[in-house]
């Protein structure tokens, strides 16, 4: 721990006095694109920001550590922090308050320190939500599947309820996982508007749309997340891994016609949000999805952050 917790001191000790000190905690996230992206559209609003990356991998320590880290950052003087794999759920037990979506996920992916207290938001479910919004316009949300019912999974279904979905099926390989996520659902949403599938080939047949959350298309976690005899040209997908665009899903579903959503903009619009939470100044959503593309075309650095 002692050297995660240099590093966060020395990266508030050679940042110049008035900037807004940000970064991530996770593992794996060398690849992040969240530093250009929060830093560039800083600049643009003529802000100070800087965005640091703390991988618990560079460092050698369990997900445990996020606690100790976010102290550390607090007292270090940082405006706040994002959250991702694998501590978005263990975050929770070391925070002073959480919003009340935050609460209703169990799940946290940006925490901003306000007069001493560590505050735990989550914009992943909304920037999911505006992107399926954005980028598939109009599409039937009467009966959706979800695959995978860990903090992505979760995200994704509660955004798909907020935004009108008349029911939501999630699967995960832990069923007892998936039953639990479910439950929680139809608490916050009504009965009847979730359910634990246990049927995939029939839950997607009768699906208009299909989501997938779970590491499954990754560079490190390669192939599709259910047999490729299930999609067809009326199911909409929606990805949410975006390190590759381009998932064996992705192509797959695209190729046989089907309106097809990457996971791009939900990395962008959640991105954004925390953002605004970081430095109470709205950024330019759109400015920030044309960035985004500039820094993943022609080429993809991979593996990727999935929102789990």
């Amino acid at each position: 721990m002692s050297s995660a917790a240099d590093a966060i001191r020395a990266h508030a000790a050679r940042t110049p006095p008035g900037t807004v000190l940000t970064g991530l905690i996770g593992a794996g996230i060398g690849p992040s694109l969240s530093p250009p992206l929060h830093e560039t559209e800083a600049r643009r609003l003529g802000l100070e920001l800087v965005y640091a990356r703390f991988d618990l991998d560079d460092h050698d320590v369990p997900a445990a550590a996020v606690g100790p880290m976010l102290a550390v950052a607090r007292d270090a003087g940082y405006r706040g922090l994002n959250i991702t794999h694998p501590c978005k759920q263990v975050v929770l037990a070391h925070l002073d308050e959480l919003s009340a979506d935050a609460a209703a996920l169990a799940a946290v992916n940006t925490v901003v320190f306000e007069d001493g207290r560590a505050i735990g938001h989550n914009t992943d479910w909304s920037g999911f939500a505006r992107g399926l919004r954005t980028g598939l316009p109009g599409v039937d949300l009467g009966a959706v599947v979800v695959l995978g019912a860990g903090g992505a999974g979760a995200a994704v279904a509660h955004g798909l309820l907020t935004a009108g979905a008349g029911h939501v099926e999630v699967f995960d390989l832990d069923a007892s996982r998936a039953a639990e996520r479910a439950s929680t659902l139809a608490g916050r949403f009504g009965a009847g508007r979730a359910s634990a599938g246990t049927d995939l080939e029939a839950a997607v047949g009768a699906a208009d749309g299909l989501v997938h959350a779970t590491p499954t298309g990754m560079a490190a976690y390669p192939g599709l997340p259910l047999p490729a005899g299930l999609l067809r040209p009326d199911l909409w997908v929606a990805e949410v891994v975006y390190r590759p665009l381009e998932t064996e899903l992705v192509r797959t579903a695209r190729a046989l016609g089907a309106r097809v959503l990457d996971g791009g903009r939900m990395a962008v619009f959640q991105a954004a949000e925390a953002f605004d939470l970081f430095t109470g100044a709205e950024p330019d959503a759109a400015r920030m999805l044309e960035h985004f593309a500039a820094l993943t075309t022609p080429l993809e650095r991979q593996p990727a952050d999935v929102l789990d």
